[in-house]
């Protein structure tokens, strides 16, 4: 018998008594009471910057008010009204979009006590995108933000198939000699605005 065996036979012969799950989904969760001000103050907590906008248009202004994105030279934008000039569907591989300066993406909706966006690849060619850009740029109607992550769990729905991701925050990193990193693995700066 090789070792592998042996320690399999042994675990199965560990018995142990079965516990009922505790009835944790049916709690009463928390509630803040302005979502919206608790999103933005976590989204901020998490090393991101939160606007609130009342259109579109004035996300353009406030982002044409960004000296990286005046100069950017590659801009992916998945939200109707806010220019770019790339464009996924001319794209034939991830690799190809190593350069990407700005992705700008609408969020199905945010968590008010974590700071998480929920993601999905609708209408997205290649979902690396949201990792391989310097500046990620996401859009959420305030209507859409939920309290925690219980309810948000309720709403998150991939599409099938496909790809779906709670972010929050910019790329970071401490584990090296206990220096925060911002933009170690992903994006560099993370802005939400909430419309």
């Amino acid at each position: 018998m090789s070792s592998r065996e042996s320690i399999l036979k042994t675990l199965k012969r560990q018995l142990v008594p079965q516990v009922a799950l505790p009835d944790v989904v049916n709690g009463a969760w928390i509630e803040y009471p302005d979502p919206i001000a608790k999103f933005a103050e976590t989204i901020q907590f998490v090393g991101g910057i939160c606007h609130q906008v009342g259109s579109i248009a004035e996300i353009v202004e406030k982002l044409n008010g960004f000296n990286e994105f005046r100069s950017a030279t590659q801009i992916f934008s998945g939200v109707e009204g806010i220019p770019g000039n790339v464009f996924m569907d001319n794209t034939a591989q991830p690799h190809d979009l190593e350069t990407l300066d700005f992705v700008i993406y609408p969020g199905e909706f945010a968590v008010a006590e974590n700071g998480a966006v929920w993601l999905t690849d609708n209408n997205l060619k290649h979902r690396v995108c949201f990792f391989i850009t310097q500046f990620l740029v996401l859009v959420v109607e305030r209507k859409n933000i939920v309290h925690t992550m219980h309810q948000a769990y309720q709403l998150a729905k991939p599409p099938q198939p496909g790809f779906g991701l709670f972010l929050s925050g910019p790329s970071k990193t401490a584990d090296i000699e206990q220096s925060l990193v911002i933009g170690a693995h992903g994006c560099r700066e993370m802005q939400v605005f909430l419309i």
